[in-house]
């Protein structure tokens, strides 16, 4: 990763820092009443070098002042591992529930198989969060992602398009709204219709084709056993935690490796003349 400093703008107060150390230095110089008496070679002379002794204090005090400045600023050039990083990828299952899912060339009709099949997925999802989305003309959250997938089985199960407020095929907009639910947390969403169109995303959409056949070669058909849970399952679960639209990284701070340096700096101007 790239060297840099989580707030930059704080070397702003650079200069002022510089002006308050030189306004320090003559308020504590002890020789400042015999440089306006006494000639300056002569006074160096009489120092007998404690005048240099005084300058580079100075000089190692204006030193831990900046490197704390430099603390501040937050040195960095590694991201913080993810809080989510551990936990399973959330899951948003997309269920179509417009009028074509009646027909029956699959027994009893694709909508009661579609409503089987998410029962399945959720119980073989067990304690890792699974959300449910319905759509048809129209796009609604169901559930928000949980760990209680028995919920998510229970509400598909309901899921009909005699409760639908429009009919209609509008699964861009229920991928909008997976997205945005997903925001904070990331994961991968599950269509499960009867249509599977090529659609984009940021986050991993898969499919799982309620027909007998699809034109999209990346849909997972319709299995009349489990082998088509089974291969989603292990799909999803090896989605990654990515945040769609995301790019607020947080970064380490590093700053306090300088501090026992600073520690000794700051000790400097408190040293003990030697007799």
């Amino acid at each position: 990763m790239t060297f840099h400093f989580i707030r930059p703008f704080v070397f702003l107060a650079v200069p002022i820092l510089v002006l308050l150390w030189w306004l320090w230095r003559r308020a504590h110089d002890p020789l400042r009443g015999w440089r306006k008496s006494m000639n300056p070679e002569l006074l160096e002379a009489m120092a007998i070098g404690g005048d240099a002794n005084q300058l580079w204090r100075g000089i190692g005090l204006l030193a831990a002042w900046l490197l704390a400045l430099l603390a501040i600023a937050g040195p960095t050039w590694k991201p913080e591992p993810s809080p989510f990083a551990d936990d399973p990828a959330p899951v948003m299952v997309l269920l179509k529930a417009d009028e074509s899912m009646n027909t029956k060339d699959l027994a009893p009709n694709r909508m009661e198989r579609a409503r089987l099949k998410v029962v399945d997925f959720s119980s073989a999802r067990k304690g890792r969060p699974l959300g449910l989305i319905a759509y048809a003309g129209t796009a609604h959250l169901v559930l928000p992602p949980t760990r209680d997938t028995s919920v998510v089985g229970t509400m598909a199960e309901n899921i009909g398009p005699e409760i639908m407020p429009e009919p209609g095929d509008d699964l861009a907009a229920a991928i909008r709204l997976a997205e945005e639910t997903l925001r904070e947390t990331g994961g991968s969403i599950l269509v499960v219709a009867d249509t599977v169109p090529e659609l984009g995303s940021d986050l991993p959409i898969h499919f799982l084709a309620v027909a007998r056949e699809t034109k999209n070669k990346k849909a997972t058909l319709i299995a009349a056993d489990s082998s088509d849970i089974e291969a989603l399952i292990h799909r999803t679960e090896g989605a990654a935690i990515a945040v769609a639209g995301d790019d607020s990284t947080r970064w380490t701070e590093s700053g306090y490796w300088l501090v026992p340096i600073l520690g000794i700096l700051a000790l400097l101007p408190f040293r003990r003349e030697s007799e």
